[in-house]
């Protein structure tokens, strides 16, 4: 175990609920730290049920293409924990996480505390000792309770589109997950929404209505969508013809439409030319990633190896369409290397993938005591009608797959296994 992982271990005793959505414990720690979230660059603050990370990545790659220095502070990690938190740049170094991971713990002295907001409150500390231009901040869950949601007077708030999920902590229709994720909306603070479903978009333009907030909303006072294999943008300050995102999936045009609203909404100044730059270079791993490596060298040369995070029913039909498309592009039988936490069900996870009929192989997922057993996936996606096989492990998985000749293999259903699977390829985010 690596010292980072010890005093997290540590940390994540210190309250006998893995979650508990409240921010008396946050507020009362970071005032004994000197408020350090009072002291912050500007920040974008972004909700959202999926998006929201691929929106940051984009963000991220603009403004530094534009020489701005970013903070990032984005969760969960895949492989290494330091992936949450970027300072100006780079990622944080394991010696100085460890520093203030133990100073916070320190002066914690013991109290309850969930380790989401005990380590939130060391990754305020570290943006507000390292000078940046501005902190892009990720939502960890919802939005009103959040940890993150502490910052008074955000630069802006991002909401990406909003769906069902985690029922259990945020609400069961979809209306009351908006409102929910509205919770950041801060008075005098600009927002811009992505394309949401009509019952979410009422519940989060009325109460931008109630702060006196305008919202900048994807579909109506903005757009950006594909053309001739470019991405066009469009808003009322005029049209935007640019490179297409260097992210697969037909989603990713509407990702980096919101960040690119969100750049000209709130008054940042980045050129066309950092603009076009970012969608160049911008990276976010296990979002429908093609994989080279020690993985894809157990496939024969003609298959394709991809992986994404995708884990709930909204993130899998994107999954699903982006494969659509390929396969209208060039047809290949799909194999879906499955694992899931059991907070999921992997019939509704399955269900965009009907018309596709791949090939199911079922795996639990490894060191995760939460994580569905292969054999309940592959029931499961038998129950629904696919062709689905539990296997003992990646390795078996794979071994399965490439006997599907010329496939399309696509390892999905948990970020979780996403970073086991970067770990296992041995290309970990940098």
């Amino acid at each position: 175990m690596s010292r980072t992982d010890a005093i997290l271990t540590r940390l994540a005793a210190l309250y006998p609920k893995f979650m508990d959505l409240q921010l008396h414990r946050q507020l009362r720690l970071l005032a004994d730290l000197g408020n350090p979230h009072e002291r912050l660059p500007p920040v974008i603050h972004v909700a959202g049920t999926n998006g929201k990370g691929s929106t940051i990545a984009y963000l991220r790659a603009m403004l530094e293409a534009a020489g701005r220095r970013v903070h990032v502070f984005t969760s969960p990690h895949l492989v290494r924990f330091n992936e949450r938190i970027r300072l100006a740049g780079t990622l944080v170094s394991s010696r100085r996480l460890n520093a203030v991971l133990e100073e916070v713990e320190r002066v914690n002295a013991g109290r309850p505390i969930t380790q989401f907001e005990i380590t939130t409150s060391a990754a305020f500390v570290l943006f507000a000792e390292v000078p940046a231009d501005v902190l892009l901040l990720e939502v960890g869950m919802g939005g009103t309770y959040d940890s993150t949601n502490v910052v008074a007077h955000p630069l802006g708030v991002v909401i990406a589109p909003v769906d069902i999920d985690h029922q259990a902590y945020l609400g069961s229709t979809l209306g009351e997950i908006a409102g929910n994720k509205a919770g950041i909306l801060k008075r005098s603070s600009p927002a811009v929404f992505g394309r949401q479903r009509d019952e979410g978009l009422a519940v989060l333009a009325a109460r931008a209505a109630a702060l006196g907030i305008t919202p900048f909303v994807q579909g109506r006072d903005y757009d950006g969508y594909a053309q001739a294999g470019r991405l066009v943008y469009q808003d009322e300050a005029g049209l935007l013809d640019l490179p297409p995102p260097a992210l697969a999936g037909a989603h990713q045009f509407d990702n980096a439409a919101l960040a690119i609203a969100a750049l000209r909404h709130f008054g940042l100044g980045v050129p066309e030319a950092a603009l076009a730059a970012g969608l160049r270079q911008v990276v976010w791993p296990a979002r429908l990633q093609p994989l080279s490596g020690k993985l894809r060298a157990r496939l024969p040369r003609a298959d394709e190896l991809w992986l994404d995070g995708g884990h709930n029913a909204h993130g899998a039909a994107a999954l699903a369409r982006a494969l659509t498309d390929m396969t209208a592009a060039r047809p290949l039988p799909l194999v879906l290397v499955m694992g899931m936490m059991n907070t999921r069900a992997p019939a509704d996870f399955l269900a965009p993938f009907r018309a596709l009929a791949p090939k199911v192989l079922a795996l639990t997922i490894p060191g995760e005591p939460n994580a569905h057993k292969a054999g309940f996936i592959a029931a499961a996606a038998r129950a629904a009608g696919f062709d689905a096989t539990a296997c003992r492990g990646l390795d078996s998985a794979l071994a399965l797959a490439a006997e599907v000749p010329r496939a399309r293999v696509v390892i999905a259903g948990s970020l979780y296994l996403g970073g086991y699977v970067l770990a296992r390829n041995g290309t970990p985010p940098d």
